[in-house]
C-alpha cells in the first residue's frame, strides 16, 4: 500500500482561467514582440490512473517486462496500447479530449511506494522559439524524456527535482516543507524530424531546440511538454529511489493520442495566441 499525506491546499499565484472542456479559454493578450518572453501556454491536470510493469513504447507487447510505472491519461494504456485502441476510450485528464498516455517510474521511500497525488501537462513554446512557428504534436508520436540509465546528475533543463511552486530544481530530491510538496519535472525535446513517430532508440526522431532554432535533422518545432508529478511527500528524501534506480534516473514518456483537432484548436489559442489557458487545482 502506497504512503500517503493528507494534500496541502496552496493559494493560486496567478489568476487563470479553468480549461473544464476541450476548448481553451483565458484572458487573452497581445502577442510578446519577443519570443522568448512568450507566455502563452496551456495546463493541463491529470490524475493518476494506474500503476502496472508495463510500458508500451519501450517493451510493446510485453507486459510485465518493465519496472513499475505511475500512469496519467489514458485509462486504458497497458503493454499492447496503440493508438488505434486509445482512440475515444476514457482519461483522467482535466480535457477530456487529452487521451494522452503519460507516464513515471514509480517512487520509493524506504521500500514503500509513494503514490502520486497529480500530474500536470505544460504545452508550450521551448524558451526562444517563435510561438507562431508551433505545430501541434502528430497523432502517435512516441517521446522519451530523461535517462532511465542514468548513473550521474542529470541537466535540471530536462529532469529535476522540486518543492511545491518553487521554481528552484534539483538533481536529486530535496527536503520539502508541508506547504510544498516533492515535485518531478521533465521536460521533452520540441524539435521533430517531421517524419518518424518513434524511432529504434525512442529519441532520434525527436531532439531540444537550441538558441530558438532546431536543427536540421530535425526542422519541425512542435510544442514542448514540461510534465510535473506531485508527490504528497514531505520526509526525509535521503531514502527515495525510483523504480528504474536512484532518482538520477528519473525520466518520463508521452504518447500522444490526443484528439488531434481538439490539440490544435488549443494549441492555437494558448500558445500561438499567447495565453495562459488551465489552471491546476493547488
Amino acid at each position: 500500500m502506497g504512503r500517503r499525506r493528507r494534500p496541502v491546499l496552496v493559494a493560486a499565484a496567478a489568476v487563470l482561467v479553468l480549461v473544464a472542456t476541450g476548448v481553451a479559454i483565458g484572458a487573452r493578450s497581445e502577442p510578446a514582440a519577443d519570443p522568448a518572453q512568450s507566455r502563452g501556454r496551456l495546463v493541463v491536470e491529470c490524475l493518476p490512473s494506474h500503476s502496472a510493469h508495463d510500458d508500451p513504447l519501450v517493451f510493446p507487447g510485453e507486459p510485465g517486462r518493465s519496472h513499475l510505472h505511475d500512469f496519467f491519461g489514458a485509462t486504458g494504456i497497458d503493454a499492447f496500447s496503440t493508438p488505434d485502441s486509445l482512440d475515444g476510450g476514457p482519461t483522467t485528464c482535466q480535457i477530456r479530449q487529452d487521451r494522452a498516455g503519460y507516464w513515471v517510474p514509480a517512487l520509493y521511500h524506504d521500500g514503500e511506494k509513494v503514490d502520486p497525488q497529480s500530474s500536470v501537462a505544460y504545452y508550450r513554446a521551448a524558451p526562444g522559439v517563435d510561438p507562431t512557428s508551433v505545430r501541434s504534436l502528430p497523432y502517435g508520436l512516441e517521446i522519451i524524456a530523461g535517462d532511465g540509465l542514468a548513473r550521474e546528475p542529470q541537466s535540471t533543463d530536462v529532469v529535476g527535482w522540486g518543492c511545491g511552486p518553487n521554481p528552484r530544481l534539483t538533481a536529486a530530491p530535496t527536503q520539502c516543507s508541508a506547504q510544498a510538496e516533492l515535485r518531478l519535472h521533465v521536460v521533452f525535446p520540441d524539435c521533430w524530424d517531421g517524419a518518424n513517430l518513434t524511432s529504434d532508440d525512442h529519441r532520434s526522431h525527436m531532439s531540444y531546440s537550441r538558441d530558438g532554432r532546431c536543427d536540421n535533422d530535425h526542422p519541425v518545432p512542435v510544442a514542448q511538454l514540461e510534465f510535473i508529478v506531485r508527490y504528497p511527500f514531505w520526509d526525509d528524501p535521503s531514502m527515495l529511489v525510483l523504480a528504474s534506480g536512484s532518482p538520477y534516473t528519473a525520466h518520463a514518456d508521452f504518447f500522444n493520442t490526443w484528439e488531434p483537432d481538439a490539440l490544435e484548436r488549443e494549441i492555437d489559442a494558448c500558445i500561438r495566441g499567447n495565453v495562459v489557458c488551465g489552471l491546476p487545482s493547488l
